[in-house]
């Protein structure tokens, strides 16, 4: 099961019925936030989450509004008595924007790793899940994210039988391993079904539309990006300060062949995202104006 929590959903500046936007993960053990502005751990309070098993932060950019909440959720997550390491993932100038913010966080009980983006794609694999970075187009460097949960095939046991393999290696073989006998080799594909359908979110906020979250949101179980405007008479503006529109965000679901898209990132001016909805969905269906703390469960599908 694939937990993912939606913090908030506030563009530039929280607002008191608005945080600024922040998305938590849980899966198989690991917890993952993407972007940490002020009143993220608030947030993560309200929705009855801990900070302390936190066990990576991704960052988009470095805008105030992405990052300023670093230094109060470590000095949070140290108070928790947190003790296992920190892995923070952001684009280029990560360790350089942590060591200044950590001037008031300089005493903590666990170790800080930064890994720094510095190609436009990236791949970094964990134990069962795969985080894909994609760099996209705003006014300074930033990148989106994609969480991606791989699902093996079934072990299929009347092969492994037909084939006359011991039971000793089935369990290897479904981990992957290759095994040298004597008299043959075993190979996990003998006793594999073709992989079936992972789990995967992209997540992406300030930029303008690119090909590279089409083509990395592509088949996504749930889509998150921003729509700092609802308004159709600000695409002008959208276009100047590297943002987008409700409207460009569902055509980017659409093309992308996703599930479901939440809006999130608005821009401080816009007080009811929802009354700009139908138009919306007139492009892309499954389109939802989220709300802070808006949680979704993803499961496997039985197949």
């Amino acid at each position: 099961m694939l937990d993912i929590c939606l913090l908030g959903t506030g563009g530039m500046m929280p607002l008191p019925y608005r945080w600024l936007t922040s998305l938590m993960m849980r899966y198989n053990g690991k917890n993952i936030l993407i972007d940490c502005g002020e009143g993220t751990q608030i947030a993560m309070k309200e929705k009855g989450w801990s900070p302390k098993p936190i066990d990576i932060i991704c960052f988009t950019h470095y805008h105030a509004d992405h990052i300023a909440g670093l230094p109060g959720m470590l000095l949070t997550m140290g108070n928790a008595e947190k003790t296992t390491p920190l892995l923070l993932i952001g684009p280029k100038g990560l360790s350089r924007v942590v060591s200044a913010l950590r001037v008031i966080a300089p005493e903590l009980p666990f170790e800080i790793q930064c890994m720094e983006l510095t190609e436009n794609a990236h791949r970094i694999s964990f134990e069962g899940f795969k985080l894909e970075a994609f760099k996209v187009n705003h006014n300074v460097l930033c990148y989106g994210y994609s969480m991606v949960v791989e699902r093996k095939g079934r072990f299929l046991m009347e092969k492994a039988i037909s084939l006359d393999i011991d039971k000793n290696f089935w369990n290897r073989l479904q981990k992957g391993e290759t095994i040298e006998l004597p008299e043959r080799v075993l190979t996990p594909d003998m006793v594999m079904g073709p992989p079936r359908k992972g789990l995967k979110v992209t997540y992406t906020t300030d930029t303008r539309p690119t090909e590279s979250i089409a083509e990395n949101a592509a088949g996504a179980d749930l889509f998150i990006c921003e729509g700092m405007y609802g308004e159709p008479d600000k695409v002008c503006k959208a276009k100047e300060y590297k943002h987008m529109t409700f409207y460009e965000a569902a055509h980017l679901a659409k093309k992308a062949g996703v599930k479901e898209m939440w809006l999130t990132h608005y821009s401080p001016s816009l007080l009811k995202p929802e009354e700009y909805m139908q138009e919306v969905r007139k492009i892309f269906p499954a389109s939802v104006a989220a709300k802070d703390g808006r949680t979704l469960e993803l499961g496997f599908e039985e197949k």
